[in-house]
């Protein structure tokens, strides 16, 4: 067995029904969604569009419920002001791009105001069904430690290097157990090493180790 089968075959212990923890009925749902999610936790996410979604679900009532009331509905999520703006300008750029449908390619979604190369990739992966890897921290972070990217790669470097050995149709399930085991196992802070089984082959835990011998 390979040191990524170990991976592949760890994640799926952990985690064998590993999906979009966000909730969301149509692909706008889940592009806003996202745009919430940016330095907010998923659960308060849901519970904010849980609200939203139901005075404003479409470009167009979105726009119509203006940036003041949505300021007010989001504002638990933080970074209220820039994510208002960012999705009100998406809101705008549907209806006038795309007679207010959601583009399904990373092109065309990443034209948008807002919509960076991880927040296409979610979308395309979870309201399309595509197979892609959406880089956040948590990914970029495990990546590094377990050597499937360098410890200088950028998070499009990461994205490329995990398309070359992760099997197509494993990737966007894998992205989300990568998710999840950044956020249980591979904390950013006070990882839990001892429980890992992969701490054998990663790079973090013999750094830290050779550290404590020196």
């Amino acid at each position: 067995m390979t040191n990524f089968d170990k991976i592949l075959s760890y994640f799926d212990e952990l985690f064998p029904d590993a999906e979009c923890a966000l909730n969301f009925s149509t692909p706008y749902e889940l592009l806003v969604a996202v745009i919430l999610s940016a330095q907010c936790t998923d659960k308060r996410v849901n519970v904010v569009t849980n609200e939203l979604f139901k005075v404003a679900n479409t470009p167009a009532k979105m726009l119509e419920l203006g940036e003041e009331k949505l300021k007010q509905i989001i504002f638990p999520c933080g970074f209220y002001n820039n994510k208002s703006k960012a999705i009100l300008k998406t809101s705008k750029a549907l209806i006038e791009r795309f007679d207010g449908n959601l583009p399904s390619d990373l092109e065309t979604l990443t034209s948008l105001d807002g919509v960076g190369r991880k927040t296409a990739n979610v979308v395309i992966a979870n309201a399309f069904g595509g197979q892609t890897i959406a880089v956040d921290t948590h990914v970029h972070r495990v990546s590094k430690r377990l050597g499937l990217t360098s410890e200088s790669s950028t998070p499009y470097q990461c994205e490329m290097d995990l398309l070359q050995i992760v099997p197509y149709d494993r990737r966007s399930k894998f992205h989300h157990q990568m998710i999840l085991f950044g956020r249980n196992v591979c904390k950013a802070i006070k990882p839990n090493c001892e429980v890992c089984k992969l701490k054998d082959i990663c790079k973090y835990y013999k750094n830290v180790n050779n550290k404590k011998k020196g």
